[in-house]
């Protein structure tokens, strides 16, 4: 059984131009994920190295004719092959011998990468785990656009693969996009362009059909050339033109929708997988470090700029009782992807800090302004799993950090900005948190304070120097004013309606972040360390952060600017009024009193804090883990329907065909569509059936294709002639026992073959399609359907038993395989 060439007919040249042409258009697509992993190119090693790939499997299957089970398994192999060198190279053993991790790698990225490449913070880094993501959807696409074009006449099919991974570099992207006007120029220029060249093929029959190595040529194509020659010239003249306008109007119309809003990515509405809510606001420890822990050594900083700021958490979000951090307000927390590289390029001067851990203890990482990388040194060698919040840079490390830990920390400090500035920016357009049990004498106090002010600048200015100017600094320790610690609700009342307004950075800070978000003002409370502004320390070398290094401080967003500190806490030199001496009272002669009123039972709110043994039930919650189970397998089981699902669907698309065959229509097309049975078989087993042969010229083939069953088939071709084209229609058991002939010779030519020969032929496609490009081409205003009719032999409507074509002999009628 001959199998012939992909090159059989045709240039080779043709085939090296499609292959560049579809190289350039996924090429295009793959650049799609450059916001994604940022600077670093190796995803396009990955991406690109899928794309070749993919098209040398196509090459290679369109050349020998595989099966959907052969391409399945070569496409499986060069994935698990080759991928460790493009996708795997740091978990490969010399960048490229496939080890255990690597291969592990692979096999879970099919699953697990999607989910990966949304939930680490861009850019991504580049393990097996995110590269995984542009090498397979390359791969897959590059292997379903090279069939296409190789394998089916209309090139048309062949840019859904092509902008199915337009699509995947998208919605797997970042909301910044990757040159989109010039990508999308290039490629509706190039598509254009391919597709005009092979219509032009199509129309002069030099497109391979679904044999392997065959031409179509359609009839009459000689006058066709001729008159294709003629105008040529304005043909592409014309085509030129409209290229050119193509290009000129996409590049004018990009700018209108890229103005519009912001571009939506999956990465926006996937769950982020911290909840900072789930964490201790680090305000509540505010005294402590102040009071306990005022000369205790926290950290060394080394590389911390004159009158720079260590960060520890920018809190947004206040329920009455505490201020914390709320995700959904100022961006999501992610996991680190790379840790070089944690954040895009920031305005402002670099620097890189080196961090040693002593006493400070935590889930927040102490950094700095804009983070751009994060290398963290865990003292027992784990590696914890990081979460950076790029808007707030907020930094958090699950399993907390611990004393002797190290780590770098590159930052950008943002330019600092004069007065006339940020009263031409005026405030951000920014959704923040709804605040919720904020005492009533925040808002009068605010409206008093910066009730008359015009700009966004002059009312949080004003804030800030009242309280600055007017407060009183005490922290309630060392022989200091009594001043209660906290922040509730209660703590700011109480704080607001004193004779004098006392307290430290916490209540200064809340209470001027919770006045700004009264008047509208994007306001967050910032809490950190730095050093005595005037002291020795500040710009030093090294610098050995304390406890009493502790500040909280209010950042309000600017528009055009970002975010701004202000700090409303007053010198530590203004210190209160020491309290009025209590007046001598005489004693006053002893007179029974009544009993003091009940007082009722003040209303405490409720107790937010998780019971340990609600946890202990729903761990042990039977349904819970049984769904956690199902969960896992379902994941497993993707891999697995993806490829099992097109095989089953094929198998009852089959079926489905041969019940139709046998049941429908009139007796001689059941008859008919036995034969047409058979020919599929044939078909899908690789033998060479030309649709244009006679049923006895096909007998011939299949016989020498099969030699078990030739002598049935043959027989069985003259019974179908006889029974279509003699005089009436055949009985219903003349239908039966011809269908039961049938089934024995498929079972004759299933026996011919081995056992993997006969699963590959069970679920392979190529009967269906074949149906498929039949249909089409008979369809009206088809190419086909009118080479079929020819006008000098019009043919009639064809009705079986009534002097069809098919009874009298038409010559339309003898081509029993169409």
């Amino acid at each position: 059984m001959s199998r012939m060439s992909l090159f059989s007919g045709r240039p080779a040249w043709h085939f090296v131009l499609d292959a560049g042409v579809l190289f350039l258009l996924l090429g295009l697509a793959v650049l799609g994920f450059a916001p994604t992993f940022g600077a670093d190119p190796y995803y396009l090693v990955a991406g690109l190295g899928g794309v070749l790939l993919g098209l040398a499997i196509a090459a290679a299957g369109a050349h020998w004719r595989w099966g959907l089970l052969v391409m399945t398994a070569v496409v499986l192999l060069g994935y698990l092959l080759f991928g460790n060198a493009l996708a795997a190279p740091g978990e490969s053993l010399f960048g490229f011998i496939p080890t255990g991790g690597s291969l592990r790698g692979l096999l879970l990225g099919v699953v697990f990468g999607w989910k990966q490449l949304l939930t680490i913070a861009a850019p991504v880094g580049t393990s097996v785990d995110v590269l995984v993501v542009p090498f397979l959807s390359a791969l897959l696409c590059s292997v379903l656009a090279g069939t296409l074009a190789w394998r089916v006449r209309r090139a048309y099919w062949t840019m859904l693969p092509v902008l199915a991974l337009f699509i995947a570099s998208i919605v797997f992207g970042t909301d910044e996009p990757f040159l989109p006007t010039l990508r999308g120029i290039l490629l509706g220029i190039a598509a254009i362009c391919w597709l005009a060249y092979r219509r032009e093929l199509l129309s002069r029959g030099m497109v391979h059909s679904g044999r392997a190595g065959a031409i179509d040529r359609p009839e009459g194509a000689a006058p066709a050339l001729a008159a294709a020659a003629a105008n040529r010239s304005r043909r592409l003249l014309a085509g030129a033109v409209v290229v050119v306008l193509a290009g000129g109007l996409t590049a004018a119309a990009m700018p209108m929708f890229r103005a519009g809003e912001d571009r939506k990515v999956l990465r926006d509405v996937v769950i982020p997988p911290l909840d900072p809510h789930n964490l201790p606001s680090p305000l509540t420890d505010f005294r402590r470090y102040v009071g306990d822990e005022a000369e205790q050594t926290l950290f060394s900083v080394s590389g911390l700029p004159r009158d720079a700021r260590v960060r520890l958490a920018a809190l947004d979000s206040y329920d009455g009782i505490v201020f914390n951090v709320d995700s959904a307000s100022s961006g999501a927390f992610a996991p680190i992807g790379d840790p070089k590289s944690a954040n895009r390029a920031s305005e402002g001067d670099t620097s890189t800090l080196g961090f040693q851990i002593e006493d400070y203890a935590g889930a927040y990482i102490p950094g700095a302004s804009a983070i751009r990388s994060l290398q963290y040194q865990a003292a027992d060698g784990g590696q914890g799993l990081l979460y950076l919040n790029q808007d707030s840079n907020t930094a958090v490390k699950l399993d907390g950090v611990r004393k002797n830990d190290a780590y770098r920390v590159n930052v950008a400090f943002p330019p600092k900005r004069d007065e006339k500035q940020l009263e031409a920016a005026g405030f951000a357009d920014l959704s923040m948190p709804k605040l919720a049990n904020v005492p009533q004498a925040v808002g009068a106090k605010a409206v008093q304070i910066a009730g008359d002010k015009t700009s966004d600048y002059a009312k949080v200015k004003a804030l800030a120097d009242y309280f600055r100017l007017a407060g009183k600094y005490s922290n309630g320790i060392k022989g200091q004013v009594a001043s209660l610690p906290g922040h509730s609700a209660a703590r700011i009342a109480k704080f607001l309606s004193g004779k004098e307004i006392v307290g430290d950075d916490e209540q200064y800070a809340v209470t001027m972040a919770l006045m700004a978000r009264y008047l509208g003002i994007p306001a967050r409370v910032v809490m950190g360390f730095y050093p005595d502004p005037k002291g020795e320390l500040n710009g030093a070398p090294n610098v050995q952060i304390k406890g009493s290094d502790v500040h909280a401080w209010v950042e309000a967003d600017f528009s055009g600017i970002g975010w701004v500190p202000f700090d409303p806490t007053p010198d530590k030199d203004h210190v209160p009024n020491p309290p009025d001496p209590q007046n001598a009272s005489s004693p006053k002669p002893q007179v029974l009193q009544p009993p003091p009123p009940p007082q009722e039972q003040a209303e405490l709110p409720p107790d937010s804090s998780p019971d340990a043994l609600d946890n202990d039930k729903k761990k042990q919650d039977f349904w819970a883990v049984l769904g956690h189970i199902l969960t896992v397998l379902g994941l497993a089981a993707i891999p697995v329907a993806v490829i099992v699902l097109p095989l089953l669907a094929i198998v009852l698309v089959k079926r489905r065909r041969r019940k139709k065959r046998f049941s429908e229509g009139a007796p001689a097309q059941r008859v008919g569509g036995g034969w047409s049975e058979l020919l599929a078989l044939a078909t899908d087993l690789g033998a060479a059936v030309n649709p244009k042969q006679t049923r006895r010229e096909t007998a011939g083939t299949l016989a020498g294709a099969f030699p078990a069953s030739g002598g049935s088939t043959t027989a069985l071709a003259e019974r179908a002639d006889s029974a279509i084209f003699g005089v009436g229609e055949p009985s219903e058991a003349e239908v039966a026992a011809f269908w039961s002939e049938v089934d024995g010779s498929l079972e004759k030519m299933n026996e011919s073959v081995g056992f993997w020969h006969r699963m590959r032929a069970r679920f392979s496609p190529r009967s269906l399609l074949g149906d498929l490009s039949l249909a089409m081409a008979q369809r009206p205003g088809s190419a086909g359907y009118f080479r079929k009719k020819p006008q000098s032999q019009p043919v009639e409507p064809p009705v079986f038993g009534q002097g069809s074509p098919a009874q009298t002999g038409h010559p339309a009628s003898e081509r029993g395989n169409e």
